[in-house]
C-alpha cells in the first residue's frame, strides 16, 4: 500500500513536470532530453522518494491554504479594521464565512452613519430587537422609494421611526445623504418650501468666496435647468444666507441681500457665457464689470474683477 500510495504521488509529481506519454521530459537549458537517457536522473529522484511524498503533500496543503486569511484568528481589532472596508454586500458575504465578526453591530452601525449621516433614530434609545443591520436595510430600501416617489419615500422613514414629521429632521436627513436622486429632490424641496427653508440654515458660507459659496449651495441643493420662480427663491434664499453668515464682510463691502442677489445671476449668466460651446464672442472681463456694476452700484471693481477671474479658472458654478 505503501508503495502504491509513492507511485501515485510520484506520477502526480511527474505530470506537474511536464511529463509526456511520448517519453519526453520539459526542456532544460533549451533542449528535450529523451526518456531512455534518463535513468540516472530517475535513479535519483527515486532515492530521495521518502521525502519528496512527505514535501509533496505539504507543499499541496500549503498551496490550498495560500492567499486565504482567516480573520478568526487575528486580532478582533484588526479583524474589524479590515471589515470596515467592505460595503454592505461584500460584508453580507464576508458573514458567510464569518458570522459573528461580520454581523457585529459596529460594523453595520459605521455603514449607516457613513451612508445616512443623519437620522432620527440615531438619537433615540434602541427599541427591543434593534439591529443596524436591518436599518441599513430599511434605509436603503427608502431611498430607493424616495427616488421613486420622495413623499413615499419620506412616509416610509416616518413609519419605521427612522425620521420625526419634523422639517427640520428631514432637512437634516436630506443634508446629510447623498444617495437620493437630485431630479426627485428638486421636485420635493420645491413642494415644502419649509424643508427648503430649514436646509438653507445648515448651510454655513463663512469666510467662502461668494462663487465658491454658491457652488456649494448648488452642490446640496441643484438649481433648475430653465429659470423660473423656484430658481428666484434659490436665489434669494442663499443671499439671506450668505449676508447672515459674513456680516463683516458685508458691512465691508457694502454689500445688501438685494445686492448679493443680483451679483448670483450675474455669476450664473457669466458661467453660462464662458462655458456654453455655442457662445462664440466670450464676455471680457471688462465687459463684466461694466455690466455688473451698472446692475449693483457701489460694488468695488476689484471684487467684480476677482468674481470673474473666479469663473473663469473654475467653472460653472451651477454645474
Amino acid at each position: 500500500m505503501g508503495q502504491g500510495l509513492w507511485r501515485i504521488a510520484r506520477n502526480q509529481q511527474l505530470q506537474q513536470q511536464g511529463y509526456s506519454g511520448q517519453g519526453y521530459l520539459p526542456r532544460e537549458h533549451g533542449r528535450r532530453i529523451p526518456a531512455g537517457n534518463v535513468s540516472n536522473t530517475s535513479h535519483r529522484k527515486q532515492a530521495q522518494g521518502g521525502i519528496d511524498i512527505y514535501h509533496l503533500l505539504k507543499t499541496r496543503k500549503s498551496k490550498e491554504q495560500e492567499g486565504f486569511i482567516n480573520l478568526e484568528m487575528l486580532p478582533p481589532e484588526l479583524s474589524f479594521t479590515i471589515l470596515s472596508y467592505l460595503n454592505a454586500t461584500d460584508l453580507c458575504l464576508a458573514s458567510c464565512v464569518w458570522q459573528d465578526l461580520a454581523n457585529d453591530e459596529l460594523l453595520w452601525q459605521g455603514l449607516c452613519k457613513s451612508t445616512w449621516g443623519h437620522c432620527s433614530i440615531y438619537n433615540k434609545n434602541p427599541p427591543l430587537g434593534f439591529s443596524f443591520r436591518k436599518l441599513y436595510m430599511q434605509l436603503d430600501e427608502g431611498s430607493l422609494t424616495f427616488n421613486a416617489n420622495p413623499d413615499e419615500g419620506v412616509n416610509y422613514f416616518m413609519s419605521k421611526g427612522i425620521l420625526d414629521d419634523s422639517p427640520k429632521e428631514i432637512a437634516k436627513f436630506i443634508f446629510c445623504t447623498r444617495t437620493l436622486n437630485w431630479k426627485k429632490l428638486r421636485i420635493y424641496l420645491d413642494e415644502r418650501r419649509d424643508v427648503l427653508d430649514d436646509l438653507v440654515t445648515l448651510h454655513n458660507f463663512r469666510n467662502q468666496f461668494l462663487p465658491n459659496a454658491l457652488r456649494e449651495f448648488f452642490r446640496h441643493i441643484h438649481a433648475p435647468e430653465e429659470r423660473g420662480e423656484y430658481l428666484e427663491t434659490l436665489i434669494t434664499k442663499f443671499s439671506h444666507r450668505f449676508c447672515a453668515c459674513n456680516p463683516d464682510l458685508m458691512r465691508e463691502l457694502g454689500l445688501s441681500p438685494d445686492a448679493v442677489d443680483v451679483l448670483c445671476y450675474s455669476l450664473i449668466l457669466l458661467s453660462i457665457d464662458l462655458t456654453s460651446p455655442h457662445v462664440k464672442n466670450k464676455m471680457s472681463k471688462r465687459e463684466f464689470i461694466r455690466n455688473t456694476r451698472r446692475a449693483a452700484q457701489n460694488i468695488s471693481e476689484d471684487f467684480v474683477g476677482h468674481l470673474y477671474d473666479n469663473i473663469y479658472l473654475i467653472g460653472h458654478v451651477a454645474a
